[in-house]
């Protein structure tokens, strides 16, 4: 009796134990609930192990719990992949750098009028302080050359010259630009390739080809406008290209294209590290303000591309002045001389300080002319962009 009694306390105390354990891990009492079902209707099966339970089929009260657990694993692995998805898609620093730092070139007809209208505002409003500009570095002195009357002179060949030069600048810019900044093959959806060049060296080369483009129709104006403004044959433009045309029955063509072309060199040689200067800092500054914007897609608008023209202009215009008054010499010369020659005399009989006359204007003169130039320019782009 007594060991009845002490077996009886001992099976209750397992029993207890067990409900315990039940309690506090609900999955294994389903799992010992199952094979105990299992076990009484089989007795075949009584031997087994809870893990043979586990895999039999005959446990009807496993499969929910079996088919939960397996959707949420395949739910846990779905997750993880969308989520490697997302990083793999998400830009890296560098490539958002690269996405933000260029946008998409203009159409050719869009750069072509863009470029004239830019050019015709900036020669027209700006021409009175170019033709201070021009007096201040003639050989002859600020007064004799005019000084401040007839500020207007030569503004004829400035409106025939202006339009075509910035026409042909900027779509030879955009064009280089759009060339050297992919590699031209691009990807299966049409994206762009990878650049060929780094975008401060893309802008330096395409500003280069650019401006000698420019400098086809840029120079034989320049060389009307400059001896209209300094009073040369009555300050007139009509009477100055007559006097270089008249060369012809005596001289020949080719005396003519000496002439119509006189400074070629040197106004090449000062404007293309002058736009070298300008551009890569105007281009940089955009691309930085895209970069804080955000977008990433947009161009910047009007106003901003004014600021930032206006800022690169004028360290450029400081930068590039000892070369624009050795052009300035060569174009005004009553006879053909070299650059070099004119260098010479220069700094044998005026010293250093003759190299950077009118450079106060000329920094004025270019800072708000590359407000205006590239404020338009960009103004005109972008309104094209929309209208389209």
């Amino acid at each position: 009796m007594a060991t009845t009694t002490t077996n009886a306390t001992v099976y209750a105390a397992a029993r207890a134990a067990s409900r315990l354990r039940t309690l506090r891990n609900p999955t294994r009492a389903h799992l010992q609930q199952t094979t105990t079902t299992q076990h009484q209707s089989d007795p075949s099966t009584r031997t087994c192990s809870p893990s043979s339970a586990l895999g039999s089929s005959k446990a009807p009260g496993l499969s929910p719990l079996l088919s939960s657990r397996h959707s949420n694993s395949q739910g846990s692995d779905r997750i993880r992949e969308e989520t490697r998805e997302a990083r793999s898609a998400r830009p890296r620093p560098h490539e958002k750098a690269m996405s933000s730092s260029s946008s998409s070139p203009p159409p050719f007809q869009s750069a072509l009028l863009a470029g004239a209208l830019a050019g015709t505002t900036v020669d027209l409003s700006l021409f009175p302080l170019d033709t201070l500009k021009t007096r201040l570095q003639s050989s002859a002195g600020f007064f004799p050359s005019g000084g401040f009357s007839g500020i207007y002179r030569g503004i004829g060949s400035a409106l025939v010259g202006s339009a075509p030069g910035a026409a042909f600048f900027f779509c030879t810019y955009e064009a280089t630009k759009g060339l050297l900044g992919s590699s031209g093959g691009g990807g299966a959806n049409g994206s762009r390739g990878a650049a060929l060049l780094p975008d401060a060296a893309t802008h330096m080369v395409a500003a280069s080809l650019g401006e000698v483009a420019a400098c086809a129709v840029r120079v034989p104006t320049e060389v009307v406008k400059q001896r209209a403004q300094a009073g040369l044959h009555g300050g007139s433009s009509a009477a100055a290209l007559r006097a270089i045309l008249g060369r012809y029955p005596t001289h020949g063509l080719g005396a003519v294209w000496r002439e119509m072309y006189r400074g070629w060199g040197i106004t090449v040689f000062r404007e293309v590290p002058f736009t070298v200067i300008q551009f890569p800092l105007w281009e940089a500054m955009k691309a930085w303000r895209r970069r804080r914007r955000g977008d990433g897609g947009g161009d910047v608008s009007g106003v901003e591309s004014a600021v930032f023209g206006s800022v690169a202009g004028a360290i450029a215009a400081a930068t590039t002045t000892p070369l624009d008054v050795l052009k300035t010499r060569v174009m005004l010369s009553k006879e053909r001389v070299s650059v070099g020659e004119v260098f010479r005399r220069m700094a044998r009989e005026e010293g250093v300080r003759p190299f950077f006359a009118g450079v106060a204007p000329r920094v004025t003169w270019i800072s708000i002319g590359g407000a205006i130039f590239l404020g338009s320019y960009q103004w005109a782009i972008n309104t094209m962009r929309t209208m389209a």
